[in-house]
């Protein structure tokens, strides 16, 4: 299940459908009480139910066939009523799931360690602590829904226990009054009869266990099958060749996420040539993440297509195209490993001096060559006790080293230095200008300051490119980009006080202060 889940297609990790398949999967595998274990169990008990029946109902031929027809009868009987309110659970198995989603969702919050300084500082625990008890309380109310409903199978079952006891003992004490039966064969007809519901009971429940742990069963299959958009083992094989020129097409792309009111890009088209380093800006929201997700094949778009050199890539193996790009997104994994094994992002097989090569050329290998362990040091502290927690500028560094270790042919950098300071911003982007030479590139970013390296730039606006050129020739067009560099630019031209907007009374107190 959880390869599954690591390896299935990007739109299944964000599908509703997939997201209940595995929740619901995940309660069939949650302990060695859930089906995937236990029934063999219930296999077990159904075959020795199965002996006694056997058994007991021999012994039961040679007394009045009544007591057999009335033992099936009240079993029957009682398996049915039982069977329909003990089912009560499983026909309400979604819902259960939908509120422990919930309760789990906000228990993990409250333990994340990287909420702890939110937490503190917006003195947000309390509302955290509310938004749990609200959880666990609707959690208590099933449980207890479903517990009453369980109370009242066990009434009914011993309700008709006492009916199914009654009429056998009444008559077999009439055999006896009558001198059919002998003291000793009432003691053994009557323990008989009562057995002998017992093993009818055990044998439908057996099999309604069985049929009810099958059905949980299907829901791990279901998600194991669960339908892929992409092509994987299926589709073409493609391997990166060394020196090989790509070029990735959006022909006539439209795209809208799941459940949205409106498209993100509308007939979009776009070309990525070989060995081009594309910069692509725009407002929040103007689909500037979305347009990355295309291009690495994350998405598929509702009409149009995404051609990798005039071939459609939904006929490739979608993960033979992935090995295509390296990448450094806005939210980034690091691993429980060390340093060495995060850059290679395995731990077999490293290339220590191609490591130490790339965190060297991305200006991390001072800081990494001081550490006790150097490039063995561990991160996370949740898993290792000498484990480290580096920076944010720190850890963008060592996705850039993770970028160069992969040598891929096509580069993506979705706000790559997001949380490093300017100078080292500007070193970075030096560094990418000289390792990305001779590979394809697309870079985000919000400082358009940033974006002058690049060989062309595109403005993305209302789900088209508004505007396309170099950064001289954007600026020279005096408009949507050449306002967001002049609103940017400014706040770095001014001085303090044009910067903040102080009027004259205030410039005044504040000379007079100084």
């Amino acid at each position: 299940m959880w390869e599954k889940a690591g390896i299935c297609s990007y739109p299944l990790r964000e599908s509703q459908g997939f997201i209940r398949a595995f929740a619901k999967a995940t309660d069939a595998t949650f302990n060695n009480m859930s089906a995937a274990e236990y029934i063999w169990n219930t296999l077990a008990l159904l075959v020795q139910n199965l002996l006694g029946f056997g058994i007991y109902l021999y012994l039961l031929t040679h007394v009045d066939p009544v007591i057999i027809i009335a033992t099936l009868i009240a079993a029957v009987a009682s398996y049915l009523v039982g069977s329909r309110l003990n089912g009560w659970g499983y026909r309400h198995r979604q819902q259960e799931a939908d509120i422990k989603n919930h309760f789990f969702y906000f228990r993990d919050k409250s333990r994340d360690r990287r909420l702890a300084k939110d937490v503190r500082i917006f003195g947000i625990g309390q509302w955290l602590e509310e938004l749990l008890d609200k959880s666990m309380g609707m959690l208590q109310d099933f449980y207890m829904r479903r517990e009453r409903v369980y109370l009242l199978a066990d009434v009914a079952d011993i309700a008709l226990s006492f009916l199914r006891n009654g009429i056998a003992y009444i008559w077999l004490i009439g055999l006896t009054l009558q001198g059919n039966l002998s003291a000793s064969e009432f003691l053994l007809y009557f323990t008989a009869a009562s057995g002998f519901t017992a093993w009818i009971t055990g044998i439908m429940g057996g099999v309604s266990e069985l049929h009810k742990q099958s059905m949980e069963l299907s829901c791990i299959r279901e998600l194991l099958d669960y339908e892929e958009p992409f092509l994987f083992e299926e589709g073409r094989a493609l391997a990166p060749e060394p020196g090989e020129q790509y070029v990735i097409e959006l022909r006539d792309v439209t795209f809208r996420y799941p459940g949205a009111k409106r498209d993100i890009f509308s007939h979009l088209n776009l070309t990525l040539h070989p060995g081009e380093k594309l910069a692509v800006v725009g407002a929040n929201g103007a689909g500037k993440t979305t347009l990355i997700r295309l291009i690495c094949g994350f998405y598929d778009p509702d009409e149009g297509e995404v051609l990798l050199n005039g071939v459609n890539i939904k006929e490739y193996n979608r993960r033979d195209y992935y090995r295509l790009f390296a990448a450094v997104f806005q939210d980034f994994s690091l691993m429980a490993g060390e340093i060495g094994e995060n850059v290679a992002s395995s731990d077999q097989d490293v290339d220590m001096d191609r490591v130490r090569s790339c965190v060297e050329k991305v200006g991390l290998a001072g800081k990494v060559e001081k550490l006790p362990q150097g490039y063995h040091t561990h991160l996370v502290k949740e898993v290792y006790d000498d484990g480290i927690d580096l920076s944010g500028g720190e850890q963008q560094r060592l996705m850039m080293a993770r970028l160069l270790y992969r040598d891929s042919p096509i580069m993506i950098l979705d706000e790559p230095t997001a949380a490093l300071d300017a100078i080292a911003e500007r070193d970075i982007y030096q560094k990418y200008h000289e390792l990305s030479q001779g590979k394809s590139s697309v870079f985000i970013s919000h400082r358009l300051a940033s974006t002058r390296f690049c060989d062309r730039i595109i403005l993305l606006e209302d789900g088209k490119v508004a505007e396309e050129g170099t950064h001289q020739e954007l600026l020279l067009q005096g408009k949507g980009y050449a306002r967001l560099f002049e609103i940017q630019s400014k706040y770095y031209a001014q001085g303090p006080e044009e910067q903040w907007g102080l009027n004259d009374a205030e410039r005044e107190v504040r000379g007079n202060e100084e």
